[in-house]
């Protein structure tokens, strides 16, 4: 960057550290682009959720590999999350998530070559690449926080996840008629959602890299160092405040990670699972889209609640609605449509419930120095859980039962309670330095 453009920078940061007012509508402008590039994002991640188990089948012919897809693309996200966090600590908000974007239209364009030349190994390689669309989509809601206050922390995620749920239900719904399209244009049926999941990624990967300006993250980081050069805004240097800081950060990530992990084990066989059952595609687009609109859509109201009633409370209310989603999946007739649409609506919602009172730990828990690369980190984990979830839902399946692999999901979301009552979050929240 050149002297003049630097200076012009810096001129811009002042006039930002100098007025609050600045700073709100930044904030609130920030979310509307936020919010702008979520519906696009929400149709990417879901368009390819829907089908990518069914294309690994269609490829393989075996249901013990249907979790493959999954795997990688949450192997993929697991990586781009890493990236984006580094990306958006050394250089903002905005180079960071639009090429995350823009990496995730590719790896859809990948599947799409991938169907047509029949490539197995060009699937897995795309499916990679395509997983950075998803890291993106759920690193996006940091985004949103950069410039709110902690009272407003949780529903600025709440509105980022909410505004995915226009495109993530559209996603599935468009599964026969992208089908159709993907027909009449000389590719497989199945192949159709990535055609969507491409263009919606890498609309949302532009609108970040033409729209988010001043960078959120950078104004942020210039305040919290303007507060820290006059002597306030200092971290507690206490032993008891660090390790109320490592204990908030830990269940911030411990939450997430577990939610996301029971999440998409379910997630992933409930297709294959219907299909055994002589569920139609359009029905799974169905159950899909529902499971994908109770992921987003309750989140204004689950944000009001993790703000007002506390984080810890709406982390044990995940761990039971997640439960609950089990055991209604196990017990429940398969040949039930009004059964599978309520299970993985309640999954969905526990989900909801873990991400944005997880994520609002995570954020009261760190610093705006050191937040973007922290966060980057944590969703590494969170995708990698992903991972492991549907990459062994389909040896489960495969070796017992989609039932066995409901039952214990539910059951391995109750963790969450020990470790709340253990990090004593409910102090915390009252406690935690943050900037």
């Amino acid at each position: 960057m050149l002297p003049k453009e630097l200076e012009v920078q810096a001129a811009s940061l002042q006039s930002y550290i100098q007025s609050s007012e600045k700073q709100q509508q930044l904030y609130k402008r920030t979310l509307i682009v936020v919010v702008l590039s979520q519906i696009f994002g929400g149709a990417g991640l879901a368009a390819g959720v829907t089908v990518g188990a069914l294309i690994a089948q269609d490829m393989l012919g075996a249901d013990s590999v249907t979790g493959i897809p999954t795997m990688l693309f949450t192997l993929g996200s697991a990586g781009a999350a890493l990236l984006v966090g580094r990306l958006s600590q050394s250089f903002g908000r905005r180079p960071g998530l639009a090429v995350g974007f823009l990496a995730g239209g590719i790896g859809a364009i990948g599947v799409v070559i991938s169907a047509l030349t029949n490539s197995i190994l060009l699937l897995f390689a795309s499916l990679l690449i395509y997983g950075a669309g998803s890291a993106t989509n759920l690193q996006a809601r940091y985004a949103g926080t950069d410039l709110a206050s902690p009272t407003q922390r949780a529903k600025a995620i709440s509105i980022a996840l909410v505004s995915t749920t226009f495109g993530a239900v559209a996603g599935p719904n468009l599964v026969d008629i992208m089908g159709e399209f993907a027909i009449i244009i000389g590719i497989p049926a199945l192949a159709g959602p990535f055609i969507l999941a491409a263009a919606a990624y890498l609309m949302a990967g532009l609108v970040f890299l033409i729209l988010l300006r001043p960078d959120p993250y950078i104004v942020a980081k210039a305040i919290s160092d303007a507060k820290r050069s006059v002597g306030n805004g200092r971290l507690e240097e206490s032993s008891d405040s660090s390790l109320l800081n490592r204990r908030g950060v830990f269940a911030g990530a411990a939450v997430m990670i577990l939610t996301q992990f029971v999440m998409t084990a379910i997630m992933t066989m409930t297709p294959i699972h219907m299909g055994h059952h002589g569920h139609s595609l359009n029905e799974v687009g169905i159950v899909i889209g529902f499971h994908i609109g109770a992921m987003f859509l309750p989140s204004l109201v689950t944000g009001y609640l993790v703000d007002k009633i506390g984080r810890p409370f709406m982390a044990v209310a995940s761990a039971i609605t997640l439960l609950a989603s089990g055991i209604l999946a196990a017990m429940g007739p398969a040949d039930s449509m009004t059964v599978l649409v309520t299970a993985l609506i309640l999954l969905g919602l526990g989900w909801n419930f873990g991400l944005i009172s997880g994520t609002a730990i995570l954020v009261d828990s760190t610093h705006a120095s050191t937040r973007a690369k922290t966060q980057g980190s944590i969703d590494v984990w969170v995708a990698l859980s992903g991972a492991l979830g549907g990459g062994l839902s389909g040896i489960v399946v495969a070796h017992s039962s989609y039932a066995a692999l409901s039952i214990v999901g539910g059951v391995l979301a109750l963790l969450l309670i020990p470790i709340v009552i253990w990090a004593s979050i409910n102090k915390q929240s009252k406690v935690m330095i943050v900037k």
